[in-house]
């Protein structure tokens, strides 16, 4: 017999609801090969690889990236928040243990994924079976 889902909190917990995905990160134990079995069998849009760390990115459409990477070891989903500090009080209000305070992983100089001089500022933390999400806020 399947077992049931929790209980639903009441609507006024729901307020703030992650509903965005702006990323996915797979672990690509060979990166080339995962590159060219992303791009050139899957038809996927390259964006850009960066070395080190071993990330390559593509383009999914409507604002989704899919980030393979040589140093993952689970696959990681980022969901994108307006605020990120609101966000990361509010999810910690509710018993979310982070990783780290929000701070700021990646400044786009060159336009290389995106509008040029955008900040990608992230806040890591875990679900119960251990999967790791983020919050991600573009400036």
């Amino acid at each position: 017999m399947p077992t049931q889902a929790p209980p639903l909190r009441r609507a006024a917990d729901l307020s703030f609801a992650l509903n965005k995905l702006h990323q996915v990160a797979l672990l690509a134990t060979d990166l080339d090969r995962s590159v060219a079995f992303y791009r050139d069998v899957l038809g996927l849009h390259y964006m850009d690889r960066y070395d080190p760390p071993g990330l390559a990115f593509f383009n999914l459409g409507s604002g989704v990236r899919l980030i393979l990477s040589a140093t993952s070891s689970k696959a990681t989903l980022y969901f994108l928040v307006d605020d990120i500090e609101s966000a990361f009080r509010v999810l910690a209000q509710r018993g979310v243990s982070f990783l780290h305070k929000p701070s700021m992983i990646h400044r786009d100089d060159e336009g290389r994924l995106g509008k040029k001089g955008i900040e990608e500022w992230m806040a890591f933390f875990k679900d119960p079976s251990d999967n790791v999400l983020a919050l991600v806020a573009r400036r």
